[in-house]
């Protein structure tokens, strides 16, 4: 995580502000040890704080915007007024970027998913992104999802995972394709009804509370969107995978309590499934270059552990659709070779798949 420190920290400003936080909780400490989290995709540093349990400091990096927490805790109130579990931000420095936060917990989604407790799991996640998605305009500003910020992730698709992680240059007839393909999965975006997209709906992003619904984190980047976005990251998640008939299951009774919310119009199945698989493509396609950067330029390379099963879903769902098969053709017969050499790479056709699944 660039310009942030790593090790435990014990004096300093960052230790000092965060007494100041606590002083004002009427928490009341003369020594605290701030002990670094595991990092995640973004730049943003978690902290415990080792001699006081119910706390997390967070910290960006200063060159970015004041904005970043800014908006954190903008969304966050959204969110907590419509009774959605997040992050409580006690205090806030937002020329330091410095966040003191409630912490939900220890265990994420990811963390306790099997195939006994998935249904349950994901019946109470669906019900949370239901309760975010009805959450109104006026209630909190967000940009909003549109062409150009479509077109802007999928692009780099072609700048990190195929030029800069597979040294593939493409050809001119090439980047007509791809273009043509993207096109294509933009029109579907935006053609959905419009919602409160948290932009990264899945088992790492929400934390596990025993027989309540699941607490929520990483939303600062919220947008206004298509209803399906965050319902394929859950569903489709690109960290785990299940079978197609269940997310199938899965999808459908989430669209029909989105429909009888009044959320999206009475759309036959077909439509929404359409939706649902070409958002998830958009988000994969996306992923593909997301996760090659991450290794590429930040040096977080455990992201490649997950590319295999990115790439599955990106072709399992391309070969369905007649405007996608030519991408995806094009993606086996150009790209696959290359990747199949590289060190992250195994059987993309096996990726994420259970036992039972295998012997299905």
């Amino acid at each position: 995580m660039q310009g942030l420190p790593h090790s435990t920290e014990t004096s300093g400003p960052l230790v000092d502000w965060v007494k100041e936080g606590l002083a004002k909780q009427n928490i009341i400490l003369p020594s605290l040890t701030l002990v670094p989290l595991s990092g995640d995709a973004g730049m943003r540093v978690y902290y415990r704080i080792q001699e006081q349990a119910g706390f997390l400091v967070a910290a960006s990096p200063q060159n970015q915007s004041a904005e970043c927490v800014q908006t954190f805790a903008k969304v966050a109130a959204a969110l907590r007024q419509h009774s959605v579990m997040v992050p409580e931000v006690y205090a806030l420095d937002a020329e330091r970027n410095w966040m003191l936060l409630s912490d939900l917990g220890e265990t994420l989604f990811g963390e306790v998913l099997t195939e006994e407790s998935v249904n349950m799991l994901y019946s109470e996640a669906l019900m949370t992104l239901l309760q975010i998605q009805q959450i109104p305009d006026e209630c909190v500003a967000l940009p909003s999802y549109d062409r150009e910020t479509l077109r802007r992730e999928m692009d780099l698709f072609s700048e990190w995972f195929v030029g800069k992680m597979l040294n593939y240059e493409l050809s001119d007839e090439e980047r007509a394709l791809i273009h043509s393909t993207l096109t294509y999965l933009e029109d579907q975006a935006l053609e959905q009804p419009i919602v409160f997209v948290h932009r990264d709906y899945h088992s790492r992003n929400l934390m596990y509370r025993e027989g309540i619904a699941p607490g929520v984190i990483d939303f600062q980047d919220a947008l206004r969107g298509p209803i399906t976005y965050d319902v394929v990251s859950l569903l489709r998640d690109c960290y785990v995978r299940w079978q197609p008939e269940q997310v199938r299951r899965w999808a459908i009774t989430y669209a029909n309590m989105a429909i009888e919310l009044g959320l999206m119009p009475a759309v036959d199945e077909d439509t929404f499934l359409r939706w649902f698989d070409t958002m998830g493509l958009q988000r994969h396609i996306k992923v593909l270059g997301i996760f090659a950067r991450l290794s590429l330029r930040d040096n977080k390379h455990n992201y490649l552990n997950d590319l295999p099963l990115v790439i599955r879903y990106t072709l399992e769902v391309a070969r369905q659709y007649p405007k996608t098969q030519a991408f995806a053709q094009w993606f086996e017969r150009e790209l696959l070779p290359i990747a199949k050499n590289a060190a992250w790479y195994s059987d993309y056709e096996r990726a994420g798949s259970r036992s039972s699944e295998a012997l299905a």
